[in-house]
């Protein structure tokens, strides 16, 4: 069943209270949209808001870490990362602190709201930083993993979620490691390497294609970092060729990750598909037809891309 990511959120902390982990929430005002304020009803001590002031979440969030906690943060992805870069920086990451920046509403799929509130830089400015792991879950089942591998993890995470519904890619059962990517769909000619909403975007755009006669195999590359190279690297080389997918700009993101990985072990041709520009507001799958970033775009790309 579609769900979005962020639905994962408050009803996964829950379930890990009641296994025993011990789990804190701090969310700037904005608990009811990252559900966090489903965890916040069900244990109340153990969820603090601080209205609209995003860098003494971090804060405050650091402050539980360094008493023994396990905390993550909620907010939206454009103020959960932008609006306090720099904390999360000087007083997350350069102390390895235990604490999971988890925000919601990222990517054009945030819809109506529009360019404001559509975070496309967050991917870059989070796995830029010394000891922060970064997860894009694809779907429910992942966003519910993502949170639990963090929650029993030690040290900073990235976990990027989003408001619309997306297509289901995994059982409930699903589990993932820190460094993670996961072949979706075999395939001969080309890699299609994808991440959150765009992993069941571009499975749709390898079913298209085949009709065609070509073979694209299909990797979530859940993990951004750290990259599972083996994976990625092992694909590169079956097909030769590959294409990168993603809801965020080109610059920084899982493509350039990608990228920057095969230059340097296994150089292959590779195909960015991302956004360059600001979004803008309308309903989430006409956003990702209008920029590119839908099934029927991806499928055009990878016939260009074989094509040269």
């Amino acid at each position: 069943m579609a769900k979005a990511t962020r639905a994962a959120f408050g009803s996964t902390l829950v379930e890990l209270v009641k296994e025993g982990v011990d789990v804190m929430a701090v969310d700037a005002d904005l608990a009811g949209s990252t559900t966090t304020a489903a965890f916040g009803a069900a244990y109340p001590d153990r969820m603090v808001d601080v209205g609209i002031a995003e860098q003494n979440m971090i804060g405050v969030a650091a402050g539980l870490s360094l008493a023994g906690r396990t905390v993550f943060t909620g907010s939206f992805a454009v103020f959960g990362t932008g609006r306090c870069w720099e904390q999360i920086r000087n007083t997350v990451c350069d102390s390895n602190l235990n604490v999971k920046i988890a925000p919601t509403h990222s990517g054009v799929t945030v819809g109506p709201d529009g360019a404001t509130h559509q975070m496309l830089e967050d991917i870059a400015i989070m796995r830029v930083l010394p000891n922060m792991r970064v997860l894009v879950p694809a779907d429910y089942a992942a966003a519910r993993a993502a949170i639990r591998l963090a929650a029993t993890t030690p040290g900073p995470f990235y976990i990027r979620l989003g408001r619309a519904t997306v297509p289901e890619v995994y059982n409930d059962d699903f589990t993932c490691d820190v460094s993670f990517a996961h072949v979706l769909r075999e395939g001969t000619d080309v890699t299609i390497c994808a991440c959150g909403v765009e992993v069941a975007q571009a499975f749709d755009a390898a079913e298209m294609l085949a009709e065609e006669g070509i073979s694209c195999e299909v990797v979530d590359v859940m993990s951004i970092k750290p990259l599972d190279e083996e994976t990625i690297i092992a694909s590169a080389a079956k097909t030769g060729c590959v294409v990168t997918v993603e809801e965020h700009s080109v610059y920084g993101g899982m493509g350039s990750a990608v990228a920057e990985l095969l230059a340097e072990k296994h150089p292959v041709p590779v195909t960015r598909v991302g956004m360059t520009t600001f979004g803008t507001s309308g309903d989430p799958d006409e956003l990702l037809a209008y920029f590119g970033l839908d099934a029927l775009s991806i499928a055009k790309r990878v016939r260009e891309v074989l094509g040269r």
